[in-house]
């Protein structure tokens, strides 16, 4: 299989290419691609050197699927072009993420709803992705009203600059800043531009996202997404409320057997999940599993996921793997 990886040079571009080899999915023919500033620089994959090209070189190699994490204004000037030539493409920037007519995929959740006719498909925001694996068996037992998640984001989810910024300011050395703000020893209360409402656009992701794979509107979800100076991945504090009352070990269970989750929560013996034991995983992973006392029939987790892999990189891969296993790819 052809396969193009449009933003090869960036974070999670660079995670694709790492994700593609672990999981060995059928590459036959790599096509690393980026801006025309790095044409011709070299990629490593899988002991072999492949030369980056630009998107239009890209669609004349005729590739079968293009991953495209290139930012949004590539991914709306070049997904259609990849598309109209017959290549499928899956998208990691928000771009066509709410856009009704294209699907936006968690495969765990809603892979079933892909079909022959999605040529660009949607990869959801990444502190959504991890959450709604874990709403998902949730939902179907006790059906959700109302969540409020609060998140605690990793670096890695800005990029490359924000890394180096947390490192420069570690370091005591004055570099290009990423933030407004300070972001080590400290915490920045901004995921991305606040709008009218006063949320920011990375909150309103989740709340609009969660009901769209989901595929249920009725579900209330109120977010505030917070960066923190971390580089494994994103950790979450999600409370929900049920319609029905729940039983905890048998809301372990459920998460124990959600395709990938894993249940750490043994708080006698300080077992929780953290980002640096989520760092360069696949799975999500949820704890600190216990009621919340000031109302009925609502439930507290804390759920981290490694935000360049579940979070952007393997979901995208994934949904290839999907489109390949029922025959569409």
């Amino acid at each position: 299989m052809k396969v193009a990886v449009v933003g090869a040079t960036g974070l999670v571009g660079s995670e694709m290419l790492t994700v593609l080899a672990a999981r060995n999915f059928p590459v036959t023919e790599l096509i690393p691609v980026a801006s025309e500033r790095s044409k011709g620089k070299e990629i490593q994959f899988k002991g072999k050197k492949y030369k980056v090209v630009t998107p239009d070189e890209a669609i004349a190699l005729k590739p079968d699927v293009a991953l495209f994490s290139a930012g949004g204004g590539t991914s709306l000037t070049y997904a259609p072009k990849f598309a109209e030539a017959g290549i499928t493409v899956i998208d990691n920037s928000s771009a066509w993420r709410m856009d009704p007519t294209k699907k936006l995929v968690v495969p765990e959740v809603n892979g079933d709803v892909l079909t022959a006719q999605d040529k660009i498909i949607a990869n959801p925001n990444c502190s959504t992705i991890q959450m709604v694996v874990v709403l998902k068996p949730l939902h179907e037992q006790y059906i959700i009203k109302r969540v409020v998640v609060s998140t605690y984001q990793s670096v890695t989810g800005t990029g490359v600059k924000a890394v180096q910024q947390l490192n420069d300011e570690r370091a005591g050395v004055v570099g290009e800043k990423a933030y407004p703000h300070q972001i080590d020893l400290n915490v920045i209360p901004q995921i991305d531009v606040f709008q009218d409402n006063g949320y920011t656009k990375e909150e309103m992701k989740m709340i609009k996202e969660t009901n769209k794979i989901i595929g249920d509107d009725t579900i209330r979800v109120t977010a505030t997404t917070v960066r923190i100076p971390v580089m494994g991945g994103h950790s979450e504090s999600v409370n929900i409320e049920f319609a029905n009352d729940f039983d905890l070990d048998e809301v372990r269970a459920l998460l124990a057997k959600q395709s990938g989750v894993i249940v750490v929560d043994n708080p006698a013996n300080q077992e929780y999940p953290m980002p640096k034991d989520a760092h360069g995983k696949d799975e999500v992973f949820v704890g600190r599993i216990r009621r919340d006392e000031s109302q009925p029939k609502t439930l507290n987790l804390w759920v981290v996921a490694d935000n360049l892999r579940k979070g952007a990189a393997t979901n995208t891969i994934q949904i290839a793997e999907k489109l390949i296993e029922k025959g569409l790819l």
